[in-house]
């Protein structure tokens, strides 16, 4: 029995000091085997062995003698593979799809839009649309090299992320939508794992990944198109929940007394600090849109009424950002994250929309007089969702190399 078992424990073990050593790789690169086998306690054969894997399943990559700086010859240098590996992230939005393709360290390999009002469409016509962009994008990365880990999608709802199944995406009109099943039948011929989540945790990991904060470990990302999205992140990890549907902070109350809201509730931050209140507020009455969707609609010009100080949209957005503020505060105060990141419209708004936001932080928040908390303008704009689950892909390789290895070696 004992004898059984121990192959299993041996691989185990193996799968282990193999992430180990990617990780190590992924975050200090360009590195020797020896500072990896000092900087993990592994033996310098057994580093070695497991690099020599890494390198054949073309997931690291030998870059030459390193620049001698300790005693004896210089070792090889190595990095991850920037031609190996990659993986893809689709975002379908309200009126918009985009997918995009990043290699291991997240570089951008391949990105595309393609506007269309998703409004009324069927799960089925959408997801046919986002199947053959998808495709494209494989096409693409295949004749670059790149072979594709696998498929993340970003949707605008709550996600039961262990069925792929989106339960509610109320600006587009959806309900209990089996996404990953649907994807994964279509792109069956690709062999692609396929996942899903909510596009404001996806936003939120690719501004903790691609951001370029290299202090943010603790911050929540709320971002505002036409509805209101959050992500939490904790010591460097999105929090989920216990049920994986945390960060729903456009459906906080804000008003008691304020509009129906298309989920059910009455007075939710979305109603009144989303984009439609907004617009409203300003005294604009074009159609509701993403900046990517519509880059020339309605969101185009209530930035430009901002930047000429238009009084109606600054009393807008100032109204906006004090309703934010209220929503944020509890949050803050339950989860107390150091930073807020503004994304999607929110980034554009940032320099008219952090001074009351702030303020009302600062009356609300009660660490804040010893502890005050940063606001920021997402840097990767409305990007962000669809690299972070291109990143979600790419990260799970690292974390997890025994996905793609399949066995390369005892």
């Amino acid at each position: 029995m004992r004898r059984e078992r121990s192959p299993a424990r041996q691989d185990a073990l193996r799968q282990h000091n193999t992430s180990l050593v990617l990780q190590y790789i992924a975050g200090n690169e360009p590195v020797s085997r020896a500072r990896i086998a000092a900087a993990t306690s592994l033996t310098k054969t057994t580093v070695s062995s497991l690099v020599d894997g890494l390198v054949a399943a073309r997931l690291v990559t030998e870059l030459g003698p390193e620049a001698r700086g300790e005693i004896g010859r210089p070792g090889s240098a190595l990095a991850l593979n920037r031609g190996g590996f990659g993986g893809i992230g689709l975002e379908i939005n309200v009126d918009y799809i985009a997918v995009c393709v990043t290699n291991l360290v997240g570089e951008v390999r391949y990105l595309r839009t393609r506007a269309r009002d998703n409004r009324g469409q069927s799960p089925a016509r959408v997801l046919a649309r986002a199947v053959r962009m998808t495709r494209t994008a494989i096409e693409v990365a295949e004749a670059a090299g790149l072979t594709l880990a696998g498929l993340a999608v970003a949707v605008p709802g709550p996600v039961e992320t262990d069925r792929g199944l989106l339960r509610l995406a109320p600006n587009l009109g959806w309900t209990d939508v089996p996404v990953t099943e649907i994807l994964a039948d279509r792109l069956a011929t690709h062999d692609l794992p396929v996942v899903a989540d909510n596009e404001a945790n996806l936003a939120a990991l690719g501004e903790l990944w691609f951001g370029g904060h290299a202090d943010l470990g603790d911050f929540v990302h709320v971002s505002g198109e036409i509805g209101v999205g959050g992500g939490i992140v904790v010591g460097g990890e999105l929090f989920r929940g216990a049920r994986g549907f945390a960060g729903e902070i456009g459906h906080v109350m804000v008003e008691p007394d304020g509009p129906i809201c298309r989920c059910g509730a009455r007075g939710c931050l979305e109603q009144v600090a989303g984009q439609e209140a907004l617009l409203r507020a300003a005294g604009l009455t074009g159609a509701v849109g993403t900046s990517i969707g519509q880059p020339g609609g309605s969101v185009a010009e209530l930035l430009a009424r901002a930047r000429s100080g238009d009084p109606d949209t600054l009393r807008a957005v100032e109204s906006a950002g004090r309703a934010l503020g209220m929503g944020l505060s509890a949050t803050v105060n339950i989860v107390d994250p150091g930073t807020v990141v503004l994304g999607g419209l929110y980034a554009a708004l940032e320099p008219w929309l952090s001074k009351p936001l702030l303020e009302e932080l600062r009356e609300r928040v009660i660490t804040h007089g010893w502890s005050p908390v940063q606001v920021l303008a997402s840097r990767l704009g409305p990007d962000a969702a669809v690299r972070g689950a291109a990143g979600a892909v790419v990260r799970r390789v690292l974390s997890e190399p025994a996905t793609v290895l399949r066995g390369a070696g005892p």
